[in-house]
């Protein structure tokens, strides 16, 4: 197979895994010629890290130039990682410039971006991959496969609690997520996730929304209120102390070198206080959501737990389906990791593992737990699979796990119909949004 040329928009963090990729895995089909930042120096680190690896180093671009880059490097994918509210311009650009486009999650943030993203696509006939990781981790497939198999019959319901804790959830509050304008909120950037695997566990589409939530533990007045006093602007600066809650950048050698190294170029602060103003998100949330082959769900999201994980239970005209993930136990006050690094990114500080149960219990018979395959790596073997889908292509798959640009509009529909019910505080439909397709195509 010959080498696909690929191009990455967007420096931060999540640039590791596809530059990993890369240089590593998938070096036999995939080689990355070009790299575009608003920020030289971040791209510089990614590289820096190219080059480490034993490949020639890619050419440095401005987004502003994405079609240049798409044209001069002859691209056949670039890959889109910068904040979401830009998401949809690059998306599009690289499309209509003529390369495939492979986009973290959320697809976009706003309604807009959805009829952009839809007409590109259509105007374009390139191709479009959304990376939905957690589509790809066992337990996940696990719940998806009893359901596929008819263990719980014609779904009637979903119940999904997540919780993040004040390490991973206390994150979003400290960088630019923490604006509404910037991530969509929750709803979009987090829960993304949630919802694309609710469709894809039940194979079915939303149809209306009723959101309800608040920001109520973060931000300058909750602060005030439990009486935290004076806070400081941030914490490196500032010196984060014995405050948990105050991540120092120059204490974890990767975001010294990719973040505090390089923030006198366009002032981006990664560590603000998760106590300070300016915040605009909501850190709990709770959603009806009901889908057009007759299934609700209730769904709740807490960003401030003191452990991290989720439990889902799966209803039906023949049983329940139960899956608990316990992705970290309980989190110590020590910082000195990548706070923004999910459990099983590697960043687990408590001694009790990671635990997952999955549990059908059909009507008239007992519980009985079903096995849940394990391998190496993120989400249980799960990044894995992900990546060689992504640089490889997707084989034989019955789940049907790849996801692409309608499976990503599914997905931010809820949330973007969410974010329209708690401002207007009553339920939207979300055909009323108007994203520019039938939802319910191709099902």
């Amino acid at each position: 197979m010959a080498r696909r040329r690929y191009g990455i928009v967007g420096c931060g963090s999540r640039a590791r895994m596809y530059v990993g990729a890369v240089t590593g895995a998938h070096a036999d089909v995939a080689e990355l010629v070009a790299l575009a930042d608003t920020n030289t120096g971040r791209a510089r680190f990614h590289a820096d890290a190219v080059v480490a690896a034993g490949y020639p180093a890619p050419a440095l671009w401005s987004p502003d130039d994405l079609e240049r880059m798409v044209t001069e490097e002859r691209l056949d994918r670039v890959v889109v990682t910068t904040p979401d509210h830009t998401h949809a311009d690059h998306v599009c650009r690289a499309l209509l410039a003529g390369a495939d486009v492979v986009v973290e999650k959320p697809l976009t943030t706003d309604v807009e971006g959805c009829r952009r993203i839809t007409e590109a696509v259509e105007r374009s006939g390139r191709s479009m991959v959304v990376t939905f990781n957690y589509r790809y981790s066992p337990r996940n497939a696990g719940l998806k496969r009893l359901v596929a198999s008819g263990a719980v019959g014609k779904v009637t319901s979903v119940h999904f609690e997540w919780v993040l804790d004040t390490k991973h959830g206390a994150d979003y509050f400290r960088r630019w997520h923490r604006v509404k304008e910037n991530s969509g909120g929750l709803l979009v950037h987090k829960a993304s996730h949630h919802f694309d695997l609710v469709n894809w566990w039940i194979d079915d589409v939303p149809r209306r929304v009723f959101a309800s939530g608040g920001l109520r533990f973060y931000g300058a007045e909750n602060a005030a209120a439990r009486g935290l006093g004076e806070r400081p602007e941030r914490g490196t600066v500032d010196g984060a102390g014995a405050d948990p809650f105050l991540l120092d950048l120059r204490t974890d050698p990767l975001l010294r070198d990719l973040y505090w190294a390089n923030e006198g170029e366009d002032g981006y602060r990664r560590d603000q206080d998760v106590f300070g103003g300016g915040i605009t998100i909501e850190d709990n949330l709770s959603l009806v959501v009901d889908y057009e082959g007759g299934p609700s769900m209730s769904y709740s999201l807490n960003a401030h737990a003191p452990w991290e994980g989720y439990t889902v239970a799966v209803n039906g005209t023949e049983g329940r389906a139960e899956l608990t993930v316990v992705e970290r136990g309980s989190v110590s006050a020590d910082l000195a990791v990548d706070p923004s690094a999910t459990p099983e990114d590697g960043a687990a500080d408590d001694p009790r593992p990671v635990s997952e149960r999955l549990v059908l219990q059909r009507h008239w018979e007992r519980a009985r737990e079903v096995p849940i395959e394990s391998g190496d790596g993120g989400h249980g073997g799960g990044d894995v699979k992900l990546l060689r889908d992504v640089f490889v292509g997707p084989g034989e798959d019955p789940l049907g796990t790849p996801a692409g640009h309608l499976d990503g509009l599914r997905s931010v529909a809820v949330g973007i119909a969410g974010n329209a019910s708690l401002a207007l505080g009553r339920a939207v439909a979300v055909a009323d949004l108007d994203l520019g397709v039938d939802l319910r195509k191709d099902l």
